[in-house]
């Protein structure tokens, strides 16, 4: 074993784009598995970035080897590069900055591109620029493989989103009693949830685990197991608290008496609603939707209407320090030097270029603690605070008529929709677990092959991928999902289909279903495809091709198109240059 320090550069060179590639992951592709439960309302930002930071860091961590080998092993001919190990660490240094570069790109225009398409098209570059398109596998157990999986994910995405939510709209939703039906089968629906999310562990894709021995009938076990366990807890503790908030309109009711489980149904009667009491229940999943028969009776359009509500008087005015001040206060904000004054930093407020805690009320400049904290906690988690719901029904280009496309969808009752909501939250962390099973390869592959050869400097396709590279994948995921995740989500959600509880989580299910496949086949899919195909499918249910936005299916697939030679030819055209540059000191 020989570390190669001539190559240490390379080396720390993979650490940085490696991370901005995993970064640009978390920022790009946290839609894919949780817009769905953010614009059904399910839940909140905060929420939604709590749970994925646990998934997506645990899917990285104990399922992300398996994928990993394939990014690194089977696109290129490694075997060619034996004489010349080092050659392999700058290739796979150029897939990653060529994959980095443009995911960036994408990212900040709000493009939802794949990055495994990325990643791919770099590798594939790096092949055709060092080797020759010889150089590349193109067969069935490479490239050929990973392009039939992106032709054939959203179509099996979409068929399984379609199974969920007719079976789910045929025994609950449309049935007279809804709300008894879908306390009846929830149950059901966690433990085969729970039992998804069992399999892409135990299917030999958690190597700290050491379940590689595990035979047909212990794989199958844990499987059942697990899922029979959640699917009693369930039935044992969330519906008699479901029961007692929904049927018995308990407001008095809180999250944390689902531990209660069966002694709720002896809490006795629901006490009368004080004076003043206006608590509600549940929240409506459907406001400020119109269905078909509401929006002609309006007859006019929903930015018509928040204009209405909003008023034109206001639109200038900002909230400062919890105050409401005109945006041409702003001329006396700004006191320290250096900072924006007067036209230009009124311009920037209006843009949201500049945190709103700017203007502050004692003057105080920019570098003192209290400003400081604020004008950082505003960069760092605006993310978070960002209402998402509500920048999807934007005017835009690609949004098209939103009011028309939403009208196109039924509205269930809103009760059973709140039953759905739980179930969201598990196929949500499903998916996001799937996810990061999935997708840290398209960072952590190449990454893993610097590593290798610069710790060894020898090749070695089967040398399993360290834990410590997992775990840096997975941070750096976690960390673009928390700080700019929040660009694509609003890209997508309600501005394809109108989201609810029950559509998102049939769709969130079937995407999962199919990447779980994918990750135990170790065929890198896209995870962008699988929930493109499934939202497809769910909306499709409704029966009219105008309850979907192809309008946006249109800019998602042109993003997918360019991506891979887009990310080719810069890796090709990087890793051609460095390689063929003239060397200092060469003969004339």
């Amino acid at each position: 074993m020989a570390v190669l320090h001539q190559f240490d550069y390379v080396f720390a060179l993979g650490m940085i784009f490696a991370f901005l590639d995993a970064w640009n992951i978390g920022a790009n592709d946290v839609a894919n598995s949780f817009a769905t439960s953010v614009s059904s309302r399910s839940l909140t930002m905060k929420q939604a970035m709590m749970i994925a930071t646990f998934t997506e860091f645990g899917g990285a961590v104990l399922a992300g080897a398996r994928v990993a080998d394939t990014i690194r092993s089977k696109i290129l001919s490694v075997a060619a590069f034996e004489q010349e190990p080092a050659m392999l660490m700058l290739g796979m240094l150029c897939a990653l900055v060529g994959s980095s570069t443009f995911l960036t790109v994408a990212t900040r225009i709000g493009m939802p591109v794949s990055t495994t398409h990325c990643i791919v098209g770099g590798v594939i570059g790096v092949g055709v620029a060092s080797l020759g398109a010889d150089g590349v596998n193109w067969g069935w157990k490479g490239v050929s493989q990973v392009f039939a999986a992106w032709v054939i994910a959203p179509a099996i995405a979409g068929g399984f989103g379609i199974i969920i939510f007719l079976t789910a709209k045929y025994t609950v939703l449309e049935r007279k009693n809804s709300l008894k039906w879908g306390l009846m089968t929830i149950p059901v629906w966690f433990g085969i949830a729970a039992g998804v999310l069992t399999m892409v562990i135990v299917w030999k894709g958690a190597p700290s685990l050491n379940l590689d021995t595990w035979g047909t009938a212990q794989i199958l076990g844990c499987i059942l197991g697990v899922g029979a366990a959640v699917a009693l807890l369930s039935a044992l503790f969330l519906v008699p608290y479901l029961y007692r908030k929904l049927v018995l309109d308990d407001w008095t009711i809180k999250p944390w008496h689902v531990i209660l489980g069966p002694l709720l149904l002896r809490r006795g009667p629901v006490p009368e609603r004080p004076e003043g009491e206006q608590r509600q229940v549940i929240q409506d999943y459907y406001s400020g939707y119109m269905t078909k028969t509401q929006l002609e009776e309006q007859g006019v359009s929903r930015a018509r209407i928040d204009d209405i509500e909003v008023g034109h008087d206001n639109k200038d005015r900002i909230a400062v320090n919890g105050g409401n001040a005109s945006v041409d206060d702003i001329t006396q904000c700004g006191t320290a030097p250096g900072s924006p004054s007067g036209s230009m930093a009124k311009e920037k407020l209006i843009k949201d270029e500049l945190p709103k805690t700017w203007c502050l009320t004692d003057h105080k400049p920019y570098y003192r603690p209290i400003n400081a904290w604020r004008i950082a906690n505003h960069y760092f988690f605006r993310g978070v605070n960002v209402d998402v719901v509500a920048e999807q029904k934007k005017d835009s280009v690609l949004a098209g008529n939103l009011d028309e496309m939403h009208a196109a969808v039924k509205h269930y009752d809103n009760k059973t929709e709140h039953l759905f909501s739980f179930l969201q939250v598990m196929t949500a962390a499903t998916a996001s677990f799937a996810h990061g099973s999935n997708d840290v390869s398209n960072a952590i592959g190449p990454l893993a092959t610097i590593f290798l050869v610069w710790n060894t400097g020898e090749l070695s396709s089967k040398a399993p991928v360290p834990i410590w590279v997992l775990v840096y994948g997975g941070a750096a995921i976690v960390i673009g999902l928390w700080t700019y995740g929040y660009n694509i989500m609003r890209m997508l959600g309600n501005r394809l289909t109108l989201h609810s509880p029950s559509r998102g989580f049939s769709m969130e299910f079937g995407s999962a279903v199919t990447v779980v496949l994918a990750t135990r086949l170790a065929l890198p899919v896209s995870t962008t495809q699988c929930i493109t195909g499934a939202t497809v499918g769910v909306g499709l249910c409704t029966g009219s091709l105008k309850a979907v936005n192809w309008r946006m299916i249109a800019w998602i697939y042109a993003g997918w198109i360019i991506t891979l030679p887009c990310t080719g030819i810069i890796s090709g055209c990087l890793m051609g240059i460095i390689i063929n540059a003239p060397r200092w000191g060469m003969a004339v």
